[in-house]
């Protein structure tokens, strides 16, 4: 069986990601490891295509921190070739912007179906404890499922965008049984380990009564901590949320709003230009978080502006953080060890 270790770091693991999105990653790696092949197109149109984050303009000190595609712990390949969203990064964004004294309020952008349930709690803490200090809005534009709502819900408001969705409070996992798979390659694995439980849930065999009852405890034990994070976040009873909103759905903004799973609906533009204190069309400084630090020549910018020199036009801007953005590439790369 090839990608024998990929597929049980996979299987058997909870995770806070839509279903549908979890299925055919699962099916990529079932076809990965009979021997198929995949090509990086195939992957992206089922990972989701790799998405850089895009400047966005402000007229004051708003940190934006972007959090797209599939949830990880930390870098892995496929937030590198899907444009997922390592949490590790959102972290180290979130302390800096709360280290920043000339950020006066955080803006996360999420557009993601969930991911690893990995560092979830911990992190939703942390927006926690941030937005104590500096107020932290989130805007779903247009996807916040599963971990991705675990961690929106955090902020001191939700916002979501006319046409987006939220949701898909849950934990699952999923086991899969290749024995008659290899049987029918004519391959039989001899497992040797020791420790009772070691290769419990293995994919070389069905599973077991016992297998089946503790990977239950262990979505059961992930579920409760993820409803007592939105619980707190949403500052509801648990009750509330497993017997409301918690079960499991994907709904709509309108539909967020009456249960009380967002604050408000607007566009992120909107959103932006509120929390800037200005009129959109007065809009004319980016201010953009990139792991750890902004795009360079918004401080000098909004210096300018804070003395009455006239801005630079939006083109102007754009241009320069165009120009800007190859060299923050390339900075990731190096934050993530690939020099």
């Amino acid at each position: 069986m090839r990608y024998e270790h990929i597929a049980r770091a996979f299987f058997g693991q909870p995770w806070a990601l839509m279903p549908e999105k979890l299925h055919a990653i699962a099916d990529l790696i079932r076809l990965r490891a009979a021997g198929g092949h995949v090509s990086a197109e195939e992957i992206a149109a089922v990972v989701g295509a790799a998405r850089q984050p895009a400047p966005r303009q402000s007229g004051g000190m708003v940190a934006v921190i972007p959090v797209y595609g599939v949830i990880s712990p930390r870098a892995t390949l496929m937030t590198e070739s899907s444009g997922g969203t390592p949490a590790e990064l959102v972290g180290r964004a979130l302390d800096a912007a709360l280290a920043d004294p000339a950020v006066g309020s955080i803006l996360m952008e999420f557009d993601s179906p969930g991911g690893s349930v990995v560092g979830m709690t911990e992190l939703a803490a942390k927006i926690r404890a941030t937005n104590a200090t500096k107020p932290v809005t989130a805007h779903v534009n247009a996807l916040a499922a599963s971990a991705a709502y675990w961690l929106a819900s955090q902020a001191g408001e939700v916002v979501v965008t006319p046409s987006g969705m939220v949701g898909s409070i849950g934990v699952f996992t999923e086991h899969a049984d290749l024995s008659r798979a290899l049987d029918a390659e004519g391959i039989t694995p001899t497992l040797i380990s020791a420790g009772k439980y070691k290769v419990e849930a293995s994919p070389y065999e069905p599973l077991s009564a016992d297998a089946r009852a503790a990977l239950q405890k262990m979505v059961d034990d992930v579920y409760g901590m993820f409803v007592a994070d939105v619980a707190k976040g949403r500052r509801v009873s648990a009750s509330a949320v497993r017997s409301g909103f918690g079960e499991g759905r994907v709904v709509s903004a309108k539909d967020a709003g009456v249960l009380g799973m967002v604050d408000r609906i607007a566009s992120f533009d909107d959103t932006l230009a509120r929390l800037a204190g200005r009129p959109r069309q007065a809009r004319a400084v980016a201010a953009v978080l990139s792991d750890t630090e902004f795009v360079a020549g918004v401080g000098e910018a909004l210096a300018e502006e804070a003395a009455g020199v006239e801005c630079k036009t939006i083109e102007q801007i754009d241009a320069e953080v165009a120009a800007a953005d190859i060299d923050i590439r390339r900075r990731r790369l190096a934050l993530l060890g690939g020099r």
